[in-house]
């Protein structure tokens, strides 16, 4: 059964104001009149697949929503954050990308949340009802972090560069310690005695620019 669209049923009156489309067996069918007082919807195991239906947005009386162990894609629509009479929502074991949207944190009423084994990914809000919910709501989600998981969201920012002078300081640091090993292997080259003598006035000077020119030239 795939849920495929929503649609006003004008002139219906009273509580009965929307119509969703099902392909049940091969066949369309419109379910017309659908109830907006539901209080309770648990359809889950019900093999439904395709994006996660925005109708259930419009069922502001709903308390309970179970839509775990089927194939939903897309996002969490926004118009979940107006259920906010829900006190229980599980989409447990879906396929729903995107991150929790924000307007959920408008559900104060919720008491039980179950978004695990989904592909969700981001931060997860903080705030309100979201602080009392455990690291049990968002098992199996390897790319959402945050609150109580062990990715915060702030650990995934990459570091902030060294300062400048630090990087200066490292690579005159390396040009010295460069420049005395090619002291050490002109002194092999030249003789001991030479070689040394040169590494002295190196060491206690610096590198003085007619020996640095004298030392690539030997070296070449």
């Amino acid at each position: 059964m795939t849920y495929m669209g929503v649609q006003d049923v004008n002139g219906s009156g009273g509580f009965y104001t929307y119509s969703i489309g099902i392909v049940m067996k091969g066949q369309d069918i419109a379910l017309n009149k659908i109830f907006v007082m539901w209080a309770i919807i648990d359809l889950s195991n019900s093999k439904f697949d395709g994006e996660f239906p925005k109708v259930i947005g419009k069922l502001r009386s709903l308390k309970r929503l179970n839509l775990s162990y089927n194939s939903l894609n897309g996002c969490i629509p926004t118009l979940i954050g107006s259920l906010t009479n829900l006190e229980w929502l599980d989409l447990f074991s879906n396929k729903l990308v995107g991150r929790i949207p924000r307007e959920l944190l408008n559900l104060t009423a919720l008491s039980m949340l179950n978004l695990s084994m989904n592909e969700l990914v981001g931060c997860i809000p903080q705030g309100k009802q979201f602080n009392t919910f455990g690291n049990t709501s968002y098992e199996g989600i390897k790319r959402l972090h945050g609150f109580l998981l062990s990715s915060d969201c702030n650990n995934n920012e990459l570091p902030p560069p060294l300062p400048p002078s630090n990087l200066s300081e490292e690579g005159g640091s390396k040009s010295n310690i460069d420049f005395r090993w090619k002291v050490v292997l002109l002194g092999y080259r030249c003789g001991v005695v030479l070689g040394l003598g040169v590494g002295c006035v190196v060491f206690q000077t610096g590198k003085p620019k007619w020996i640095v020119s004298l030392v690539e030239i030997i070296l070449k």
